[in-house]
């Protein structure tokens, strides 16, 4: 059974509802300070694991390949295009009266989107769930989403919660192929694949300070590159070059 990801998802719901109906009691400064705060986790959780990678190389080639993958074929705008649509189950709700323009406000939902749903922690939680059961990794992850969903939903309002529905069906379905996977992948492969999913968290802490808009949803299709290309590089590469 998946607990972590069921835990995971619904401390994305919980998060974005409470999120969504305190969020007028907090301050403006303090939910742009706060957001400033979750930048600097979201920098500090890809760092670790950027250090720890096995192929530098193999890495870089997969960010740039993914990335420019996803600038061909546009994933942003499909991105912004789904975040459009994750609006309408929220008719029921309440109107909110948000501060952000609609650039800031598709901006920042892209974001969270890219945190949420392709961060490398969450994304190797759920293959670790699902081959060993151990679900620690995706509970440790759901007490840093609850806060930031809550503090997230305060500026765009309760759309946050709908991302646990996307979230939750690309980590079960990670969870339910883990068996094929896992078997398939060597400790370096995992730290690459590890390393690129902290790239992408850290250009997301990026995006959430505000300083440099990197295109992390363009980036996602680099965690299905470096895998393979690690294995090319270890395998193939290195024994030439040695």
């Amino acid at each position: 059974m998946p607990v972590g990801i069921i835990i995971n998802s619904f401390s994305i719901i919980i998060g974005g509802l409470l999120g969504g109906f305190l969020g007028h009691l907090l301050s403006e400064d303090f939910k742009e300070q706060i957001t400033l705060i979750f930048g600097v986790c979201s920098m500090a959780m890809g760092i670790p694991s950027i250090s720890q990678m096995a192929n530098m190389p193999a890495v870089i080639l997969a960010i740039i390949l993914g990335t420019s993958l996803g600038l061909l074929l546009q994933f942003n705008q499909k991105i912004n295009s789904a975040a459009t649509l994750m609006q309408k189950p929220l008719e029921k709700f309440p109107k909110q009266e948000l501060t952000l323009s609609y650039d800031e406000y598709m901006s920042t939902l892209v974001t969270i989107i890219v945190l949420f749903c392709a961060s490398g922690t969450g994304i190797f939680g759920s293959l670790t769930e699902g081959m060993t059961g151990d679900h620690t990794i995706l509970i440790a992850k759901s007490i840093l989403d609850f806060f930031t969903a809550a503090i997230f939903a305060c500026n765009i309002g309760y759309v946050v919660s709908v991302i646990a529905i996307p979230q939750f069906i690309i980590f079960f379905s990670l969870f339910l192929f883990a068996t094929v996977i896992f078997p398939l992948t060597t400790p370096a492969m995992i730290l690459d694949f590890k390393a690129c999913g902290g790239f992408l968290m850290l250009a997301t802490g990026f995006r959430m300070i505000k300083v440099k808009m990197f295109p992390t949803a363009d980036m996602i299709s680099a965690m299905l590159f470096v895998m393979p290309i690690s294995w090319i590089w270890t395998t193939w590469i290195i024994p030439l070059l040695g």
